[in-house]
């Protein structure tokens, strides 16, 4: 099982808009591309220094092969529709391969 990890710092002038924007709308792009089980959003609990709120948010995914997939097919389009809020937020991804779980 993967984790794809997506880190974004949002503006606070627009965090309100794109945290409704990813709930409602990216999330469910992402799921419906059938690459990813599932999604948890997490507010990281940290000041920056340069501001803004940051999130990580998680997309769970079989395999690497899948997620593979979904950078070849899904992603060049996904990402360009946060062209709404450019230049306020800025994000890195992780991949993140699960090595066992419990509890």
């Amino acid at each position: 099982m993967y984790i794809y990890n997506v880190t974004v710092n949002v503006d606070e002038s627009i965090h309100q808009d794109w945290l409704q924007w990813l709930q409602k709308e990216h999330i469910p792009e992402m799921i419906a591309t059938g690459k990813f089980t599932k999604a948890l959003v997490t507010r990281v609990m940290v000041e920056e220094e340069l501001g803004g709120i940051t999130y990580a948010i998680q997309y769970r995914c079989p395999n690497k092969e899948t997620l593979d997939k979904y950078y070849k097919e899904n992603a060049e389009t996904l990402r360009a529709k946060s062209a709404q809020f450019k230049d306020k937020f800025v994000a890195f991804r992780t991949e993140l391969q699960i090595l066992s779980e419990h509890g």
